[in-house]
């Protein structure tokens, strides 16, 4: 598989122009845009704005939603493919080496835009006047990284970064309202994973459900389920899965003569004090407390 280290080389697979910095560039498709033409990873970010008439984007191995503009946001030494892609419009791409960001305080906020994580069928859909917003800001963009570079040009084009991710992460926010009456509430249908892992018996054989595995069973991306529940519920994945399990335990406590590590093992727990730390977390008490509370 291709692997980009530079945009140089990036350029000139793709049959760019050199880029005007050895760590930033942005790129604007006029209908058309290889970029690359088979798997490919890098050592850069990649933001760019799209509507497809033909052909796929291939990202986490799994085909872009292509009914409307979408973003797509992808993060060094991830796999991506452009197969025989053409453009309804006009389209744009911004690569940013990760060496670009060092120093800068937006190195270390990229991790906090979890939407890097997301899978390619979860791309970001854009209204018109989101759209409009995207392309002002590339447009800004590509004003600076096109001007003569001085002591602020990195700030500022890092600055439009920003907004354009922040811009981003609230439209993500309005597309997880949006598209939740069409979809059906997530915690629904994560609770039901949950209850089938249990009922499968999965917790002996497999151990503690993970949110990877409901996620797949989802059909979604870790990070993406996350967000979508953290939205709907103000709890993440992980979160609802504590406390479903602390609730199962109640239950179990209440309703035989089990012992607090038999239930614990049952539950998927290889590790007692870590069930009891987290029971006591959830309830304010340890198991053990619990059982003798019901006992008196």
């Amino acid at each position: 598989m291709q692997h980009f280290k530079n945009l140089a080389d990036m350029h000139r697979f793709s049959g760019f122009p050199m880029p005007e910095n050895p760590l930033f560039s942005v790129y604007r498709c006029t209908k058309t845009c290889m970029l690359g033409g088979r798997e490919f990873t890098s050592d850069f970010y990649m933001i760019g704005f799209k509507k497809l008439k033909s052909g796929m984007v291939m990202y986490g191995r799994t085909k872009y939603d292509h009914d409307n503009g979408s973003m797509i946001f992808v993060k060094p030494r991830q796999i991506i493919e452009f197969q025989s892609v053409e453009f309804e419009e006009d389209a744009f791409i911004i690569f940013i080496h990760e060496d670009f960001l060092n120093g800068h305080a937006l190195h270390n906020e990229m991790a906090k835009y979890a939407f890097f994580d997301y899978e390619a069928n979860e791309a970001l859909h854009l209204s018109p006047k989101e759209e409009e917003i995207v392309w002002d800001l590339f447009f800004k963009i590509d004003a600076e990284y096109r001007s003569n570079t001085d002591e602020y040009s990195r700030d500022i084009i890092l600055a439009h970064i920003d907004s354009m991710l922040k811009y981003s992460q609230r439209f993500y926010k309005r597309q997880f309202i949006n598209r939740a009456d069409l979809s059906g509430k997530t915690v629904s249908k994560f609770n039901d994973a949950l209850a089938a892992y249990f009922k499968k018996g999965l917790l002996v054989t497999q151990g503690l459900p993970t949110v990877a595995a409901l996620a797949s069973q989802l059909n979604l991306s870790s990070r993406y389920l996350s967000d979508l529940l953290k939205q709907e519920t103000g709890k993440t994945a992980m979160e609802l899965i504590h406390i479903y399990l602390v609730s199962e335990a109640k239950n179990r406590l209440m309703q035989n003569d089990q012992n607090v590590s038999e239930i614990a093992y049952e539950l998927g727990f290889e590790n007692l004090p870590y069930f009891s730390r987290l029971f006591k977390k959830e309830t304010g008490i340890s198991p053990n407390q619990f059982k003798k509370q019901l006992m008196n």
